[in-house]
């Protein structure tokens, strides 16, 4: 008997590479279910896709404690079940650590580090005893080096890196995915609602459009590849910041891309 297309899960699917993830996804004749914060944008998203069931909005504030729990059981509500996992969300904010508010830098790590843990916890468990599905992290490129005045974003996307490798080990042999997606500067609202201003050197680097990153994601998870770097220019940056660069040169030149010259 022929297995019914996967369901996904995407999370940050309001903009930028979720949304972008969840209509390729839907393009290959796949089910969604849409996570985010803004409700209008997911109702509007999950109208594009063809409403339910292949595309179901659900809003939901993942910062806030018992977030993966809730979506949890709205779904066993519904009786759906999850074969994929994209963790897309994610915050970040620009500039010295020392003057960022606390409840920013808290919002930081709930959603780009414990959101995404405990998301993968809820769902994992069931796609193995079901030995069917696949789980998608996204990282960055800024995973690969501290990154002063975007120190927490970089940090989490660190841990991200190094959760998702580690699972993927984990997970040898199995019939479970794993993929860490690590896309560089990406066109999206991410650089705005960071507060990394036009004046920043990092403005002025090459971007790339969700799509392409989207499309890098798939590519990989055909290939099997547990780490994804998007662009060869990328690829090229990170093999030489891991393996040549000296650590002190690395953070010198990363941070100096999100600081602010004009400032005292």
């Amino acid at each position: 008997m022929t297995r019914p297309a996967f369901r996904t899960l995407v999370t940050g699917a309001s903009s930028g590479i979720g949304a972008e993830y969840s209509r390729a996804l839907r393009a290959r004749g796949e089910s969604v279910v849409l996570v985010a914060r803004r409700r209008e944008r997911l109702d509007a998203l999950a109208a594009e896709l063809g409403g339910e069931p292949q595309a179901i909005a659900i809003a939901c504030d993942l910062s806030t404690t018992g977030a993966a729990a809730r979506l949890q059981d709205q779904l066993a509500a519904r009786g759906l079940v999850v074969d994929g996992l994209v963790n897309s969300a994610g915050l970040g904010r620009t500039g010295p650590f020392a003057s960022q508010p606390p409840e920013a830098i808290a919002a930081m790590c709930d959603v780009n580090v414990r959101a995404l843990v405990e998301l993968t916890r809820a769902f994992l468990p069931p796609m193995i005893e079901r030995r069917r599905g696949r789980v998608v992290n996204v990282a960055s490129n800024a995973a690969f080096q501290p990154i002063p005045n975007l120190a927490v974003y970089a940090a989490t996307k660190s841990f991200v890196l190094s959760f998702t490798e580690a699972l993927g080990e984990e997970l040898r042999g199995t019939d479970i995915q794993v993929q860490a997606l690590c896309p560089g500067i990406t066109e999206t609202e991410f650089l705005d609602v960071s507060e990394t201003h036009a004046s920043l050197r990092v403005r002025k680097m090459p971007t790339m459009t969700p799509r392409q990153v989207v499309e890098a994601s798939l590519a990989g998870l055909e290939s099997g590849r547990l780490r994804v770097v998007v662009g060869i220019s990328n690829r090229v940056l990170g093999f030489v910041t891991q393996r040549f660069a000296p650590n002190w040169l690395a953070r010198k030149v990363a941070g100096s891309l999100y600081r602010d010259a004009n400032a005292t």
